[in-house]
């Protein structure tokens, strides 16, 4: 213990500057001193270090007492190596003499390196760290708590990731005397967990190595290596993984395996060889596997047979397994190819390697073989020429499969492609295999057996392998007749399929683009009835497609689910380039050609059936990518939407027009025809970490090309590389519509924010129009609030060719415009306020764009004119808009007009005299026949007079005579009275006309005559 403290003054006294040589020499005379009363020290109670390297990079090499051990006399310090010094690989540094040695047998050495190979426990110098550093909705401690049971789980000969989405990071630290390296080799399939791999230095500041940080997907079943340049001095290491669990899918964990790391300056001692692992020589680099049915213990120098009747080893095992009784698990089936008389037989076959025993009690034995049955057809476009075997038809011919192969008619050509329905031997563009990544195990297997009218998963070595199979298309062809056509497909694939599980079996359905990467296009969990399912190949490429099966996804090998098993009916492709044809299809004859040669027709042409000519599709119609025979072929336009030049597709061109109440409402959405984007959220999963959907929409225009792109930036690949690499780049979108999961650079700590798990929601459009229903995909009343306009709303629908598990009809996307004279320019894109991922069922998704520029175009209705007074013989008229204002560009609104007019004076003058002339001509008029009734009234009383003086004077027409005994008095009695209107009408005609009235008078005396 005195040693070790001195030792660390010797650090501290080099790091202040004190010659090495003057603390040698202070050191020896304390350690004598102290050492007086203790014994001598023998060879096995001392080991050999190195002091810290000095400035100059030298170092002294001193003798260290093994712990619990006292002793006195120990060796003097010596002058050591030079601190960058290293031995060979094969080889360590002998201490005492310092000379480099070989290693012994059943060790190995890297030289200046170290290996990590055994994962059976977390080796000594790594560590374990959970972190949650997402803001979670909850308490702290409940997010810590969470996190608890998350680590690197060691599994023998690898290391494997977390599974859920908490950040876990296996960190090692190590010193380098010179610049080194770290490689390492990995498994990572899943881009639901997010890995990256960093060197900080001990200021915990991150290495530049930016460009090295991010590693990249393996191969379904393949392992990855990666490597990084090591400075000299401390290197913290970190593998750190994340989880994003964007569903309820568990993901596929990360494996490491293999750690080596070169720059450590000497190694002292070779390093055993591990538990079923051997070095048979001396200076051996590293170990060999014991073969299968052997074993090793550790430090092996060779390993020992096991007994194998009634043990069995597989390869690089360290003990002996006993055989246990055989059960149906460790048999399987298959059938022969045919023979000429077109019988197969069922033959039985133990799983190899066979590890069980056939003499125990219970034991079952090997059925017995060879019985015939009739061997089915061949598929079709093969045909079998009395021979045993299928041979694909020639080109330019046809068979189902049951006859012989026969030319196609004139006017027709071959429909290439496979259809593999019947599977008695593996068709020559199939393989199969098997792999395992923990061990060699099933290696050389089959992965997948025919069976007659299925093809379905083998058994394999044991239940966590991947049972592989395999289908190669070097390319894809349309037709001949629609070779010139640019339609979004050019093939599919189709394949029925089921799954039969009792445990946690996963189906994977993966593609693999040009050699490239091979990318998860589905998948499937558990136990699925029997069904099909369709992937659209909409480039030229070579495709290699792989249904890869899986019983259990843990590190455990057992053989408990045997009989859990994935079953293939069919597989069906499309225009493949080597295909073969199983019918004949029409095509398009040149004009001059009398033959059967079939030519290709222009882009947006179709077959007329009279002729067999090409003929272009009408006006806004677009050519169906399925079949190019007859007027049918030309498909309408939905509304609102027009066709591209070549007729492959309809696009709106952003002109929507609509009439109400008589009124036509015309749109131009032109200034909306940018992408236009959305970020919805945050979102949170079940654990709490913050994501959010990031929506990039291309509403119209462009001449129908599909602007809006979402890429991935898992890889850490700039935007222009995307592009420049599309045709092979997997995660590079581009649609009408599309989505990504954005991971803000705060909820887990990263560098940047990750965009992730990219797909299309839109590649066809279907139409705009201001109805609520267009093909099945509708727009409910109450997903957004109501306008507060009454402008109709316009709504543009799409749609997804993408078939996913849940979306069997794809996926569709409805843009509503909505007119807002509040919201300028690009205006505000959202999401229904109950579906706040933009969906409620994952298939259809809806937004709303709230724009002035979504408002109709003005026309004359749309204003009203304002006339103002009449000033100095002029009167202005101004026209202004309507009020609330609904509408945008269109009709400009009027100048002002200006007009002459007659001011407001004259005419109060002629309304003043013509009253003035009217009243004077009412007096008057007043005057004068009030003169005449005064003449009137005085003749009247003259008259009346005169027959009272002069009463027989009368005319001879009326007596005036007075009979005796009548009385005196009289009474005046008026004949042909006249109104006072009537004398005004008189007098007013006879002016000179004297008109009496004639008067009957009556006395008392009359009454007596």
């Amino acid at each position: 213990m005195m040693l070790l403290r001195m030792l660390r003054m010797r650090r501290a006294g080099a790091e202040r500057g004190y010659p090495g040589s003057a603390w040698v020499c202070c050191w020896l005379l304390g350690w004598q001193a102290a050492a007086l009363q203790l014994p001598p020290c023998e060879e096995t109670d001392y080991h050999f270090e190195y002091t810290e390297c000095d400035s100059s990079g030298s170092r002294w090499r001193v003798a260290v007492p093994n712990p619990s051990v006292e002793c006195s006399g120990l060796p003097d310090p010596v002058k050591g190596k030079e601190c960058t010094f290293s031995c060979a690989s094969g080889e360590y540094l002998e201490m005492k003499n310092q000379v480099c040695s070989k290693c012994a047998e059943g060790t190995y050495s890297l030289g200046s390196g170290i290996k990590f190979d055994e994962w059976d426990e977390l080796p000594a110098g790594f560590s374990n760290v959970a972190t949650f550093m997402d803001t979670a909705v909850g308490s702290s401690e409940s997010k810590a708590d969470s996190c608890n049971n998350s680590s690197w789980t060691p599994r023998g000969n690898y290391i494997e990731s977390n599974r859920d989405d908490c950040t876990v990071s296996l960190i090692y630290a190590v010193h380098l005397k010179k610049s080194g390296s770290v490689f390492f080799e990995y498994q990572y399939i899943d881009n639901n967990i997010f890995f990256e791999f960093f060197i900080q230095n001990d200021q915990c500041k991150e290495m530049e190595s930016t460009a090295d940080k991010w590693v990249k997907l393996t191969d379904n079943g393949e392992w990855g290596s990666h490597s990084v340049t090591l400075k000299s001095g401390s290197n913290i290491l970190y593998w750190r993984t994340t989880g994003i669990l964007m569903g309820s899918k568990v993901v596929k964990p990360v494996l490491v395996k293999n750690i080596t790391i070169e720059g450590v300056a000497y190694t002292s001692e070779c390093f055993a060889c591990k538990p079923g692992t051997f070095s048979d020589k001396p200076g051996a680099s590293g170990c060999q596997v014991c073969p299968r049915d052997t074993y090793s213990e550790k430090g092996a120098k060779e390993c020992t047979k096991c007994k194998e009747e009634m043990y069995y080893a597989d390869e690089g095992s360290s003990v002996c397994i006993e055989r246990p009784p055989c059960t149906s698990k460790d048999f399987f089936q298959i059938h022969t190819p045919c023979d000429k008389e077109g019988k197969t037989q069922i033959m039985y076959k133990w799983i190899e390697p066979k590890i069980c025993r056939e003499d125990l009690p219970n034991a079952l034995t090997l059925p017995p073989s060879g019985e015939r049955q009739e061997c089915p057809p061949c598929n079709p476009g093969f045909y079998n020429n009395a021979s045993s075997s299928c041979t694909p038809c020639p080109p330019g011919t046809f068979s189902d499969g049951t006859q012989e192969c026969k030319a196609c008619p004139a006017g027709t050509e071959p429909a290439l492609g496979f259809e593999y329905k019947w599977w008695n031997i593996l068709p020559g563009n199939m393989k199969t295999s098997c792999f395992n990544v923990g061990n060699s195990k099933c290696d050389g297997m089959n992965g997948w057996e025919v069976a007659g009218d299925h093809i379905q998963s083998g058994a394999g070595g044991s239940d966590n392998d991947y049972l592989i199979l395999n289908l190669h298309i070097p390319g894809f062809k349309p037709p001949t007749s629609v070779t010139g056509a640019t339609g979004s497909e050019l093939g599919r694939i189709t394949f029925i399929f089921e799954t039969i599980c009792s445990a946690d079996c996963v189906l994977y359905f993966m593609a693999d683009v040009n050699r490239k990467n091979t990318n998860v296009v589905e998948s499937w969990e558990r136990s699925k009835e029997k069904q099909s399912y369709t992937h659209i190949i909409s480039k030229n490429a070579s495709f290699t497609f792989t249904w890869a099966f899986q019983r259990i996804n843990e590190g455990q090998d057992s053989r408990q689910f045997i009989n859990d098993m994935a079953k293939i009916y069919s597989i069906t492709v499309t225009n493949a380039v080597d295909g073969v044809a199983s019918s004949c299809r029409a095509c398009a004859l040149g004009s001059e050609q009398s033959g059967s040669s079939c030519v290709p027709c222009p882009p947006g042409h179709y077959i007329k059936k009279e002729t067999s000519e090409c003929k272009e599709c009408p006006d806004n119609t677009f050519l169906s990518i399925h079949q190019v025979y007859g007027r049918e072929a030309c498909i309408p336009c939905g509304p609102g939407s027009k066709s591209t030049k070549d007729h492959s597709a309809c696009f709106s061109d952003c002109l929507v027009s609509y009439i109400k109440d008589n009124q036509s409402l015309n749109y131009n959405f032109s200034s909306l025809s940018q992408v236009g984007s959305l970020m919805s959220g945050p979102s949170f999963t079940s654990r709490g970490t913050k994501f959010f959907h990031f929506f990039n929409i291309s509403l119209c225009g462009n001449e129908g090309k599909k602007m809006a792109i979402c890429t991935d930036n898992i890889t850490d690949v700039t935007l222009k590389d995307m592009v420049a690499e599309s045709e092979d780049f997997s995660n590079f979108v581009g649609a009408f519509v599309c989505q990504s999961t954005i991971i803000p650079s705060d909820s887990k700590g990263f560098r940047t924010a990750l965009a992730l798990q990219s797909n299309s929601l839109a590649d066809r459009f279907l139409g705009a129009t201001v109805g609520t229903m267009l093909e099945n995909i509708s727009i409910k009343a109450d997903m957004f609030p109501p306008s507060p306009s009454k402008i109709p709303d316009v709504h543009f629908f799409y749609k997804s060719s993408t078939v996913t598990t849940s979306c069997e009809n794809g996926r569709a996307t409805v843009v509503t415009m909505r007119c807002n004279p509040n919201k300028p320019d690009q205006g505000e894109l959202s999401v229904p306020s109950s579906c706040p991922a933009g969906t409620c069922d994952g298939c259809t998704f809806y937004f709303v764009w709230e724009s002035a520029e979504a408002c109709p175009l003005c026309t004359e209705q749309d204003y009203h004119e304002i006339e103002g007074a009449c000033k100095k013989g002029f009167q202005e008229t101004l026209y202004v808009w309507n009020e609330p204002k609904h509408c945008i560009k269109g009709v400009p609104l009027p100048e002002k007009r200006t007009s002459t007019c007659e001011t407001v004076d004259f005419w109060l003058k002629v309304g003043a005299g013509v009253g003035a002339f009217t009243a004077v001509l009412l007096i008057a008029l007043t005057c004068y026949f009030w003169k005449k009734n005064q003449k009137l009234e005085y003749k009247y009383s003259k008259l009346v007079m005169t027959t009272n003086s002069k009463e027989c004077e009368l005319p001879a027409a009326d007596s005036c005579a007075i009979m005796e005994g009548e009385d005196n008095e009289e009474e005046i009695v008026y004949s042909n009275k006249q109104s006072l209107l009537g004398k005004l009408k008189s007098l007013a005609t006879k002016e000179k006309e004297d008109n009496f009235e004639s008067v009957q008078l009556k006395s008392s005396r009359s009454q007596n005559i």
